[in-house]
């Protein structure tokens, strides 16, 4: 099948190219019966317009990529959907990539987008944060970049984060005002603004209540992590009154390994995680979890980034803090 191409609509009508590209481009130098004769002969052809000429001729690819650690969770999935919301509302493609947790692979991701002549990138990090430098290098080749969720200060770029801090506050407090003392915290990945400030609102909660802090123990994000540590507690006869996990994964881990050696959730322990991950509503007990606005983030992301493609590279880095809300579930009630 013939493509058809605007010379042949211009040969149909006897007219040159650039009256038919004006039409087109709805441009005010062309008079209106013309242009809708054109317009209707083009359909009647099978016009369609090239894409990648459109492309070309405007320096974009209208195409953004989207790297981020995992799709097991439905964290980051959610995400995604509110940003493909706002670019599909703008013409814009997104390719979304996973890091799986390397570093390695989600540099190749980004050097594979890059090559491939995005218009931009959003991207959750991996927790092995080695990129920093490589992620300056593009910004200061005015590359556009919007960060979410798993940052790190030394980049400067916009972000989009949660008020992590606010809400582990809140989360230690749930367990605190039950009357819970010996509490223990799973530490996420240290080298991540968010562990820095789920960590942060662990301690001050302690502080406000005027109670010794409890231990903190690294852990990490994952749910193999979860088991490992709370099997590590169990060993060490270290097992606490309550838990707040760094997020959902490792609480449902650490769960997972308390109920297998005999203790009741949340009877013997109390457990709380953050993210508001679907584990949270189908492991037994349900659990305790921060939610987060998974669609806001997304939709800001993708607003700011757009913003800094139409600005080209002349923008001011901004950082937007959303908020959430703590879902209490049978996890974390205390059983008098």
């Amino acid at each position: 099948m013939k493509h058809i191409t605007i010379k042949d609509v211009a040969k149909k009508l006897n007219v040159s190219i650039s009256t038919v590209s004006r039409a087109f481009n709805n441009k005010y130098d062309i008079n209106e019966e013309t242009k809708q004769r054109i317009l209707k002969t083009a359909n009647e052809l099978g016009y369609k317009p090239n894409p990648i000429a459109k492309k070309l001729s405007q320096q974009r690819s209208f195409t953004v990529g989207i790297i981020v650690p995992e799709f097991s969770n439905n964290f980051f999935p959610e995400v995604m959907l509110g940003a493909q919301e706002v670019l599909l509302k703008e013409g814009y493609q997104a390719l979304i990539m996973q890091s799986n947790h390397s570093w390695e692979v989600e540099k190749k991701n980004v050097e594979t987008l890059v090559n491939n002549m995005v218009d931009g990138l959003i991207i959750s990090l991996t927790s092995e944060n080695k990129n920093n430098a490589y992620y300056n290098d593009l910004i200061k080749q005015n590359i556009p970049i919007v960060f979410f969720n798993r940052t790190v200060d030394q980049i400067k770029a916009s972000k989009v984060l949660f008020d992590d801090y606010k809400w582990a506050m809140f989360a230690t407090e749930h367990l605190i005002v039950q009357g819970y003392k010996n509490i223990i915290h799973l530490e996420g990945d240290k080298n991540l603004t968010l562990t820095k400030n789920r960590l942060r609102g662990f301690t001050d909660a302690h502080k406000k209540y005027k109670l010794a802090v409890g231990k903190i123990i690294p852990c990490g994000f994952k749910m193999e992590d979860g088991e490992r540590v709370a099997q590590e507690i169990i060993d060490n006869n270290e097992v606490p009154r309550a838990i707040f996990a760094a997020n959902d994964s490792s609480a449902v881990g650490a769960i997972s390994v308390f109920k297998k050696n005999g203790y009741s959730i949340p009877k013997d322990i109390a457990i709380v995680g953050f993210t508001e991950s679907n584990l949270a509503k189908h492991t037994t007990p349900t659990l305790t979890s921060v939610e987060q606005p998974t669609n806001d983030i997304g939709q800001t992301a993708a607003k700011l980034l757009l913003e800094q493609i139409n600005t080209k590279g002349l923008f001011v880095p901004q950082t937007i803090v959303l908020n959430g809300r703590l879902n209490i579930r049978d996890s974390s009630v205390k059983i008098i």
